[in-house]
């Protein structure tokens, strides 16, 4: 019953996305009203009552679905059973396609309340993308095959029509070790998609402009808030993966340029970009081609990095096994970046009549060139990222681009957005003179090289760590005295008090300011990795139980080995006390988890979290006879970057809501006058 389901959502989610790709060109085309609510309530019902029985299988522990057969274990407990549905292969396309129809479904709305060309044509290439991932679901990557013949564990034969005869086994092995070792698996994935998923707004209304050719930045007005909610959400789901790394990886770090950590980080430097862009032809009709490169490249990156979480080209700790949907998700790429670029190509015409920027010296310059740096960024990431396949795809040979490839590149190009972030924000539109520039920006430079020196005097000679306060304190300083100006201006011009005149600024221009909020997370982000990174210290080292050793002013002590039993795991580890300077801190427990029958276990760290940083410790083996290995490290400051991640998603949610509410401003004065 549930595989008939589950089936016929996945078929009514199909049959929804092919309506509104079809009605939506119909209606392009001629201009007449057709009923796009239904098509798209179809598409987004279907795709519900897809995961709803996805989760109502894994939750009933039904084994004749094989997905929960070769996916889910009767022991898996919460919330590792929930987030079981996007655990492997082809629950992971039901949640993308579940993300894709609810920003289609929101869509629907705004075009009821407004209908017009644009809008029906964005919906019909919404519609398409959804069609191609339904298809997938149908094909390839059906989650909803019965199982036919069992193993003594899972499932090894199966059907897709769901009627047929099940033989269900008894158990299954449950979601691989490292995906029910830390509850993040609940939430990373479902925030990344979001993120992911959300940029295919903006491409569709790209697209629907270049295929209508209607010029100007509408378009950019009507996906800008979808743009920034899905911003804000892959901030969040790149944040949440680095904590989670960070946490359960065992090597204490939370980015090591995995091709999939990676395929995340690239749309997002190029939605930045776009980001920025996108303001400057809203406000001045600039970058209109610009602006069409960025979102289509953007959209087609989000392609790429499924492609290679799914298609099993890459080995990595995030991506799935082998299977046809790889061929599949090449092809739509190629698809997707060929067409989308003829497209562009023949409107040439159109996008590329958009006025230019008079002076590099201006914040229209600094825009472009915030813009240029990103770019060539997340170009750097790329190749770093595709090389190592397209040489093995070619040659056969195995090669590899590792850590110093990326840092050699993005931490000089990370210095320089930086930089220019401190320049932007204070620099005038259309053109400036260098003496008003220094004029702006005096105090926030003396400020940030006292900051600078103060650190190299007190705190650390480490060029990387004080140039990052450096610049950070510069953007921070410019960013602080931009506010102050614009509020004691208004309380000399109105009389109000400061913090009157500052609540005024501040929602005044709220959308200015939210960024101005997520470029102060970018700087504290910076600063995080610098200390994180330059000044941790590392130990190697076997410790008797009751002995107690000293590092970096911890004082710690090992206890005891402990073993605890679940009915999902089986933990073994050492129990440590932690002190500085005679006062206790708190425990620490490393340990290794054991799922299952498995006699293999993922080694979990522990990690003691404080002020000044972090202690890290992992267990090196199992505890042997009154003594135990274990590695020890120190992240300085480490909490500076997951602050400043939350502080910057924080930003683009702000300016999500300030858009919301200048929309809504325009639309009851609108009203009033009507």
């Amino acid at each position: 019953m549930i595989g008939f389901l589950g089936s016929a959502g996945m078929a009514l989610a199909l049959l929804g996305a092919g309506l509104l790709t079809i009605r939506g060109i119909q209606t392009a085309r001629s201009g007449e009203r057709r009923n796009l609510e239904g098509a798209g309530r179809l598409f987004v019902v279907g795709s519900i009552v897809a995961m709803a029985a996805l989760q109502l299988a894994l939750l009933t522990d039904n084994f004749s679905i094989v997905y929960t057969a070769n996916h889910h274990a009767a022991a898996t407990p919460f919330p590792f059973d929930v987030a079981t549905a996007w655990a492997a292969l082809e629950g992971s396309i039901v949640l993308w396609g579940l993300v894709l129809a609810v920003f289609a479904w929101f869509m629907v709305v705004r075009y009821r309340k407004s209908p017009d060309e644009l809008g029906a044509a964005a919906l019909a290439v919404i519609g398409a993308v959804g069609v191609f991932f339904f298809g997938l679901m149908v094909t390839v990557a059906n989650p909803f095959e019965v199982c036919v013949q069992a193993a003594e564990v899972g499932c090894v034969e199966s059907s897709p029509w769901p009627f047929s005869s099940v033989v269900a086994p008894a158990d299954g092995p449950g979601p691989n070790p490292l995906l029910q070792n830390h509850f993040m698996m609940a939430i990373h994935p479902p925030m990344l998609y979001l993120g992911y998923v959300g940029l295919t707004v903006p491409f569709a209304y790209a697209i629907g402009a270049l295929a209508l050719g209607v010029p100007g930045p509408e378009w950019l007005r009507r996906s800008h808030r979808s743009t920034l909610i899905a911003w804000s959400f892959l901030t969040v789901g790149i944040l949440l993966g680095g904590w989670w790394a960070y946490e359960v990886l065992s090597w204490g770090g939370y980015w090591a340029w995995d091709p999939v950590e990676n395929a995340s980080l690239m749309p997002w430097l190029v939605a930045t970009a776009f980001l920025h862009s996108a303001i400057i032809q809203q406000r001045r009709g600039m970058l209109q081609a610009w602006n069409f490169i960025l979102v289509i490249s953007t959209f087609a990156l989000t392609i790429l990095g499924t492609f290679l979480t799914r298609s099993g080209t890459i080995n990595s700790v995030h991506s799935f096994t082998q299977s046809s949907i790889g061929p599949a998700l090449l092809g739509f790429l190629v698809l997707v970046v060929v067409g989308s670029f003829t497209l562009f190509s023949f409107r040439a015409d159109i996008v590329s009549t958009s006025p230019r920027v008079d002076s590099m010296l201006s914040r229209e310059g600094a825009f472009l060139i915030n813009n240029l740096l990103l770019s060539v960024f997340a170009f750097v990431v790329l190749i770093g990222t595709t090389y190592p396949l397209l040489v093995e795809a070619f040659t056969g040979t195995q090669v590899g681009v590792g850590e110093p490839f990326f840092n050699r590149l993005a931490v000089p190009l990370s210095f320089l957005l930086l930089l220019v972030m401190g320049f932007g924000p204070v620099t005038p539109w259309r053109s400036a003179t260098w003496a008003q520039i220094l004029e702006r920006t005096r105090v926030p430079i003396v400020v940030a090289l006292a900051a600078g020196l103060i650190t190299a005097l007190v705190v650390t000679r480490n060029g990387w760590v004080v140039l990052s306060i450096t610049l950070g304190v510069f953007v921070l300083g410019s960013i602080s005295g931009l506010a102050s100006h614009q509020i004691q201006r208004r309380t000399a011009k109105t009389g109000e008090s400061y913090f009157a005149a500052a609540r005024r600024v501040f929602s005044g221009d709220g959308g200015f300011w939210a960024g101005q909020l997520s470029h102060s997370g970018i700087v504290l982000i910076a600063i995080g990795i610098a200390f994180a990174a330059n000044l941790g210290a590392h130990l190697e080292t076997t410790i008797e139980q009751g002995e107690t050793i000293e590092f970096e002013g911890f004082e710690i002590t090992y206890e005891s080995p402990f073993f605890r039993a679940t009915d999902s795991k089986r933990t073994q580890g050492v129990r440590l006390s932690i002190h500085e300077d005679g006062q206790f801190l708190g425990t620490l427990e490393p340990a290794a988890n054991f799922f299952g029958d498995s006699d293999t276990g993922i080694s979990t760290p522990d990690v003691l979290h404080g002020l000044r940083g972090d202690l890290y410790a992992t267990m090196l083996g199992l505890p042997s006879e009154g003594s135990t290995n274990l590695n020890f490290d120190t992240s300085p400051l480490i909490w500076v970057l997951w602050l400043g991640g939350l502080t910057s998603a924080t930003g683009g949610f702000l300016a999500y809501r300030a858009r919301h509410r200048e929309r809504t401003g325009r639309s009851d004065r609108q009203t009033a006058d009507v």
